[in-house]
């Protein structure tokens, strides 16, 4: 073939179908398409349109330079009543595979808003499509198919971020700079929540298939999990189940514990790394997330966890919940232990309190508190936040789109936020309560515990195992 021969969108499709190996996408790169401009708009879609994705299409509308052109979701009753409640009159085009809306559709990105264990297997085909990707936490269902994520978006080049918006608070990433940069000198101890893990599906009976949906339909939901009889509670109540979420409710591992963590790992430094060890500190009960008992104050300003003035919990304060919990202690290399003992009712719900040899920070979202109180009264702290919490985020993604640089959230920050998550839930699994369980975090994988190793990865159902690479 003449390397100088242009080729149509068809002629590259009839090509690669004659030669018997058919992608299901042709990146638009192949096609001509270049890159946005410095000030050119960018065109984006939305795929899966349940309740995160109405926030996120509505923080679009006030974000410059981005627009929504294009929305998808496998269950055709939600587009028109997403359409109505959230374009603000704009005529956007609805698609039922996510495919086609990619071919079809002049994308410069896809924001995926899915259920947590579709997630991947999305991400990865819409960056083999050429899209840059804005992925909401938590951004996978186990350790090995998030580490896949990473490896395809350095394989093909994409800027990915994390919907973990801390990172792009100004008051997140400066208090959080003061515990990196010694404002409470070395670190030694971090309190963090400790979360509610997922339940397993307790097999209930079939129920009729929702008006608009078929077997069809449920199949494409039900993804890599196993394709169990419909039931509302899975349809709806999927953040609950481990097939599908790893904690998902209120106060939950993954839920809430994706922002927490990754809090930690910003003021830590610990961005691309892990713990060394992890220890399951008691055995894993179906506990209340706290003990709502009466908080202390002082001057009507609450007292927290470790008698110091704080945050105050807010909405933070999850609601009262029971569920499987244990406290875990991580131990990083630098030798800062991190225990993940907090209840609900107390301390940071979306952060954590920094323990240093010269005083202490409480970071939660777009609040700080520390002792002594004059680190977060400096005239250098950037204050509450001034625009939505997610449009900061959301403008760091376009930005780097354009430039082809480094998000805030960063898909390999992602990786490791959520694989604290996993880790917690794995140690609470094997159970080996008082057994420091020793975790390689380049390999990602246990030298003393072939249990845990089985389960970094799950089976996927035939049809959605994960796309290879190349």
């Amino acid at each position: 073939m003449s390397a100088n021969r242009k080729w149509t969108r068809r002629q590259v499709l009839q090509a690669t179908a004659a030669a018997g190996a058919a992608p299901l996408f042709v990146p638009s790169r192949v096609l001509g398409r270049g890159g946005a401009g410095a000030n050119e708009q960018l065109n984006v879609g939305i795929i899966g349109l349940g309740g995160r994705a109405r926030d996120i299409a509505k923080t679009v509308h006030t974000t410059p330079n981005i627009r929504i052109v294009a929305v998808c979701d496998c269950f055709k009753p939600r587009w028109d009543k997403f359409i109505e409640d959230v374009s603000n009159g704009q005529k956007w085009k609805t698609y039922g595979d996510f495919r086609q809306m990619i071919e079809r559709e002049k994308l410069d990105g896809v924001m995926v808003e899915t259920t947590t264990h579709a997630r991947a297997w999305i991400v990865i085909q819409a960056m083999q499509a050429d899209m840059d990707v804005y992925i909401e936490k938590p951004m996978c269902l186990t350790i090995s198919e998030g580490r896949q994520m990473v490896k395809a978006a350095r394989h093909y080049k994409r800027v990915t971020q994390v919907g973990t918006q801390q990172r792009s608070m100004p008051i997140n990433n400066w208090a959080s700079d003061l515990v990196k940069n010694g404002a409470i000198g070395k670190v030694h101890t971090v309190l963090a929540p400790n979360f509610i893990g997922p339940d397993d599906w307790p097999g209930k009976p079939e129920e009729k298939m929702p008006e608009g949906g078929d077997g069809k339909w449920w199949d494409v939901w039900t993804n890599q999990a196993p394709l169990r009889p419909y039931h509302r509670d899975i349809h709806y109540g999927w953040a609950r189940w481990r097939d599908y979420d790893a904690g998902g409710l209120c106060f939950g591992v993954s839920g809430w514990g994706t922002h927490s963590y990754d809090q930690i790992n910003r003021a830590l430094g610990t961005d691309e790394t892990g713990p060394l060890e992890i220890l399951l500190e008691e055995p894993v009960a179906v506990r209340e997330s706290g003990k709502f008992a009466a908080r202390t104050s002082v001057g009507g300003v609450t007292v927290g966890e470790t008698g110091d003035i704080d945050t105050g919990v807010d909405y933070f304060s999850m609601a009262k919940l029971s569920g499987p919990r244990a406290k875990v202690t991580m131990t990083f290399a630098n030798g800062t232990k991190v225990k993940f003992h907090l209840d609900g009712d107390r301390g940071p719900g979306l952060g954590a309190i920094f323990i240093g040899d010269k005083g202490k920070i409480e970071i939660n979202r777009n609040k700080l508190a520390s002792n002594p109180r004059e680190i977060v009264r400096s005239p250098e702290n950037p204050g509450p936040n001034k625009k939505p919490e997610t449009q900061y985020h959301i403008e760091n993604w376009a930005e780097c789109i354009k430039s082809r640089g480094r998000c805030n959230a960063d898909i390999e920050y992602g990786q490791r936020a959520t694989s604290l998550c996993e880790l917690i839930n794995i140690t609470r699994n094997v159970g080996r309560v008082g057994e420091a369980l020793k975790w390689d975090p380049v390999a990602e994988r246990f030298t003393n515990c072939d249990e845990g190793n089985a389960m970094l990865s799950r089976e996927r159902r035939k049809g959605y195992e994960l796309p290879a690479l190349g």
